[in-house]
């Protein structure tokens, strides 16, 4: 804010109060209050700092120049022509500042080893693939920059970058050194009431105790919306023995329903950082979060219409895990760069088409597994076109089969106007990405490039029918122009309508593709490091521990248990198997585990336990989360007994070590069962270390004709019972909008995929959502699904 007023338009106003009206009129309330005016009217980018005689614009020609040569050797009139295109825009459009500080954010990153990646429309051009933001080449794969900026349009850019989880701070600390804490600060964002936080809030205040309340959260459906929370109560089985009076919950829940999507308190933008020319006391008021961050009170839309821009600095875990994998790989004697692998390896594909995917970023999930296994995907844009593929719009309109199906050449299909035929061949004949929109209705009706992506924007978001009606009606009459008749050109407007709000961005999918087929390869040749990477970055992923652990099992990698002499603080190879890492156990303090590690690393591995204590001086949870966990076997086996004297350890007297001991020889009888060891390892590391859970249930399920998951191949078409770890229940989206469970169920042999469908799911299956459910005992008929088995469930019961 200042004292200075400058007035837009009434109608650049109103469009502003249009796109945020309630932060606009919040900020020029407060702004009428303090008797100073918002200055609105021009754009404050981030100023790149350069010497005299040098201007923004000249330094990102000159960079892009060399990065084009570094990327495709040399520059063809085509390349050329299109960076020319890109950056006479960027220059209409003063962004040649804010595409220099990313570029420096990265610059920094890259030569300070930090992993990152850059994703989102940002892809969609050619400037940043060649300064090197992101590793889509926009101008190969012939994407649109106007998908990302457009004249028409103007909107400010926003680029998003992925680091390394670990590290992202780092950089958020450089933004800050570089440009000044009075020009930086954290976008915030409105935290709402959602319907798991209304019904314990709600449900306090009307007396219902805590615990309840949490289960009865827990079992709502992430899909159920605020109004429909009534029905939910008939529709869900789980929903109606939660504990509490059917009655009362309808009183809660009609509470709840009007508390939905209320203001509840603000908060930080998880990447958003904005970084001004001028002070952000100019314009903006700052405060501090709660975690010491500056944050100014307009949220990531809101920040635009008070002139600022915005860049998102993310946290990727996947890149952490991809880092973790490449160190453990050099100290290994494996040095690898994941920028070299060769994206045609016939045995990755051939991996990713056997469904081989749990732990690989963006395909491991059933759905994704399943669709793999369909594909058969033999280059890197099948899984371009997965990504894009299994997302809620996509399988809502019914796109999967009609593609897969073209794809297998099982289903003939032609092109209505031959225009349509260079932009949809790789899709066959699916309009699958955003930009396609764009090319098609720039190729038959002639639309600017502005125009075009108007037209994506107001049917993927805004769905408003006058809008529609009035694009329609230019698109028919710039499409007859041009020769097209009215029915063809009518077919091809309905025909984009019906999928363009379904449509995905090609650039981001390209991006999310590439890392994809990187993480499936460094699973398929370099598993034990790889996994022992994911496992250093939980909590991370679509699958829980054990899950991860056995599919390393699965491809040879034997999982070592955590060790006091062994073990360091994060997972690592031993001799070609993962030891796992004492930060995996529950509740231990970062500082001691650390002190354990640096403690060894000075005097040597520890001798006894009772020379453990006297050097660590271990806190009681410590000390007993080890022995409960096994860290302890190799140099005292038998765990019930060095827990009976946990006491007289935690008392030990500062005497030397060669002559005091307290602990007896450990005794072969008196151990805990195997029973208790995996209660305590599934509680405290997530994963049986001496064993499988499923075990326990064995024998009784063996008698009671309970097959493994291991057989079920062999039961093809047949009905059978069989059992195991519940595996993340989820209720996705249906073209049809019945209910379908998908689930997994894991034993000591192997993993199979199911699916519960409407009918069977409300008369039997309460026991799949319920926070207590740790295993299940499941009827149903096995299937093959075009080479994905898979059991199709028609009853569920609780085994633990």
């Amino acid at each position: 804010m200042n004292g200075k007023a400058y007035l837009l338009s009434p109608e650049e106003m109103n469009l502003r109060f249009q796109r945020r009206p309630d932060a606009l009129y919040r900020a020029m309330e407060i702004a009428e209050r303090c008797q100073v005016s918002l200055d609105l009217s021009f754009p404050r980018h981030p100023a790149f700092p350069h010497g005299p005689g040098d201007t923004p614009m000249a330094i990102l020609r000159r960079l892009t120049e060399e990065g084009a040569i570094r990327r495709y050797g040399s520059l063809t009139p085509e390349i050329r022509r299109r960076l020319e295109h890109e950056l006479a825009i960027i220059e209409t459009l003063g962004y040649a500042d804010y595409f220099l500080v990313v570029w420096d954010v990265v610059q920094f990153a890259r030569k300070k080893g930090i992993r990152y990646a850059g994703r989102g429309s940002a892809a969609d051009s050619a400037v940043a693939y060649c300064l090197g933001i992101t590793d889509v080449d926009a101008a190969g794969r012939g994407l649109l920059f106007e998908r990302f900026i457009s004249l028409e349009r103007g909107e400010k850019p926003d680029i998003d970058v992925d680091f390394d989880a670990r590290r992202r701070d780092e950089v958020a600390a450089y933004v800050y050194n570089r440009y000044g804490e009075d020009h930086v600060a954290a976008v915030c964002t409105y935290q709402t009431f959602q319907i798991r936080s209304a019904i314990r809030e709600v449900g306090r205040v009307m007396g219902f105790p805590p615990p309840l309340l949490d289960r009865l959260a827990k079992r709502i459906p992430h899909m159920v919306r605020a109004g429909e929370l009534g029905a939910a109560l008939e529709r869900f089985p789980e929903l109606r023995d939660a504990g509490i009076e059917h009655k009362q919950v309808w009183q809660l829940f009609h509470l709840v329903s009007a508390l939905v999507d209320i203001p509840r308190h603000i908060g930080t933008h998880l990447g958003g950082l904005v970084i001004s020319r001028d002070p952000l006391t100019t314009v903006t008021s700052l405060q501090r979060s709660a975690k010491g961050v500056i944050i100014t009170p307009f949220d990531k839309r809101a920040v635009e219409d008070v002139g600022l821009m915005k860049l998102d600095l993310l946290s990727l875990r996947t890149l952490s895990a991809v880092e973790d994998t490449v160190q453990l790989l050099h100290r290994d004697g494996k040095p690898i760069d994941p920028e070299d692998i060769p994206l045609d390896d016939p045995d990755t594909l051939a991996a990713i088409g056997e469904g081989r995917t749990i732990g690989v970023f963006q395909l491991e999930s059933p759905a994704q597994r399943a669709l793999q296994v369909r594909l058969k995907p033999d280059h890197l844009e099948d899984l371009v076109a997965s990504v894009a593929l299994i997302r809620p719009g996509p399988i809502k309109g019914n796109m999967v089969e009609p593609f897969l199906e073209r794809r297998r050449g099982n289903a003939e299909f032609h092109y209505i106007h031959p225009a349509l035929k260079p932009i949809l061949d790789k899709t066959y004949g699916v309009i699958l990405f955003q930009e396609q929109v764009i090319e098609i209705v720039t190729a038959v009706a002639g639309f600017t490039p502005g125009e075009a992506d108007r037209l994506r924007r107001v049917m993927s978001h805004h769905r408003s029918l006058r809008e529609m009606e009035e694009i329609g009606k230019i698109f028919l009459e710039k499409s007859m122009a041009r020769g097209v008749s009215r029915e063809t050109a009518e077919q091809i407007y309905n025909y984009i309508k019906g999928y363009a709000s379904y449509g995905f961005c090609e650039a981001h999918a390209a991006a999310f593709a590439a890392t994809a087929y990187r993480t499936a390869y460094l699973a398929r040749h370099y598993p034990a490091a790889y996994y022992a990477g994911l496992l250093n970055q939980f909590p991370m992923g679509y699958y829980p521990i054990h899950v991860i652990c056995s599919e390393a099992r699965r491809r040879g990698v034997e999982i070592l248990p955590p060790d006091v002499n062994n073990s360091e603080t994060g997972c690592r190879l031993e001799k070609g198997n993962i030891r796992l890492g004492l930060n995996l156990i529950k509740s231990l303090p970062r500082e001691e585990v650390a002190r354990i590690v640096e403690d060894r690393e000075r005097q040597g591995p520890f001798a006894s336990p009772e020379e453990f204590c006297l050097r660590i001086h271990p806190s009681r949870t410590l000390l007993e989360n080890l022995i409960l966990t096994g860290a302890f076997d190799r140099l005292y086996p038998n765990r019930r007994q060095l827990l009976w004297y946990l006491e007289d350890l935690l008392q030990h007297p500062g005497v030397d070590i060669h002559w005091t001991q307290i602990l007896p020889p450990p005794g072969d009888s008196g151990d805990f069962t195997l029973k208790e060891r995996l209660f305590h390892e599934y509680r405290l590391i997530q994963v049986g270390l001496s064993g499988h859970l499923m075990e326990l249930f064995r024998p009784t399920l063996r008698m009671r004709r309970f097959l493994p998951v291991v057989d079920l191949e062999s039961f093809e078409g047949k009905e059978v019972w069989t059992a195991g770890i519940l595996v993340r229940p989820h209720r996705p989206p249906t073209p049809s909008g019945k209910t379908v469970v998908f689930f997994s169920l894991e034993d000591e042999t192997g993993m199979v995929d199911a699916v519960m469908f409407e009918k069977e799911y409300r008369r039997s299956g309460g026991d799949l959502f319920r926070p207590d459910t740790i295993a299940l005992g499941v009827h149903g008929t096995v299937e093959r699904r075009r080479g994905h088995l898979q059991l199709v469930v028609d009853r569920v019961r609780a085994l633990i």
